[in-house]
């Protein structure tokens, strides 16, 4: 048997998918909190949008990559806004918003913290910067997504479910990963990695701590 080979056009192939399954996520993890928050159909549509391409766009600003790259590939745009329709048109079917939110909310996450790292690494940026950049591209978005619907960002305060820092560390992964894997097979390493630390941290078996000052 020969060995599969990756070429340059599968491998874009591939981590294109898995951006564009990242942004249909993000997008339906916006579109379900806009549901329950009963946004009507354009408010849905933004807030999946934003949800969708928000973490990316910051990305891409700071790393002087302009215009964002959902402006150069409205793809992710057609996908963001099919991700949101589906979410406003059957969330009324779902019988656990919480546990759907999470469901979506998790797969961005990690798809975005990965994908953000590669792009980082095209970039040239060091350890640090990849981790901040991909850490950043996961959660900007749903830092957005709470801002707007008036919630208090989640990444802020959700110590019992790892957000960023699980995004931290699938971003960190993918670092660690170059030059030994493709990026294809980094950027799902990495997106586990942020599966794996989320999952854990919600049966409370990983956990950050909390610093309380005494009262007064």
């Amino acid at each position: 048997m020969h060995e599969l080979q990756w070429t340059p056009i599968t491998l874009a192939t591939g981590l294109h998918i898995l951006d564009l399954i990242g942004v249909v996520a993000f997008a339906m993890s916006g579109a379900l909190l806009g549901v329950r928050k009963r946004f009507d159909l354009f408010g849905v549509l933004v807030l999946g949008c934003v949800t969708a391409v928000g973490g990316g766009a910051i990305r891409d600003t700071l790393t002087g990559q302009t215009p964002p790259l959902f402006l150069r590939d409205e793809t992710y745009l057609w996908a963001a806004l099919a991700g949101a329709a589906v979410a406003f048109g059957f969330g009324e079917r779902l019988a656990r918003f919480e546990r759907a939110l999470s469901l979506f909310d998790t797969v961005g996450l990690g798809l975005f913290a990965a994908s953000g790292a590669l792009g980082a690494i095209q970039f040239g940026l060091g350890p640090l910067g990849v981790v901040f950049a991909g850490m950043l591209s996961g959660v900007g978005g749903g830092i957005i997504r709470d801002l707007i619907a008036n919630e208090v960002p989640e990444v802020m305060y959700r110590r019992d479910q790892l957000y960023a820092t699980a995004a931290a560390a699938g971003a960190f992964v993918v670092w660690a990963l170059q030059g030994h894997v493709t990026p294809f097979q980094s950027q799902v390493a990495g997106a586990l990695v942020v599966y794996a630390l989320r999952w854990l941290s919600r049966r409370g078996w990983v956990k950050l701590p909390v610093r309380r000052l005494p009262e007064r």
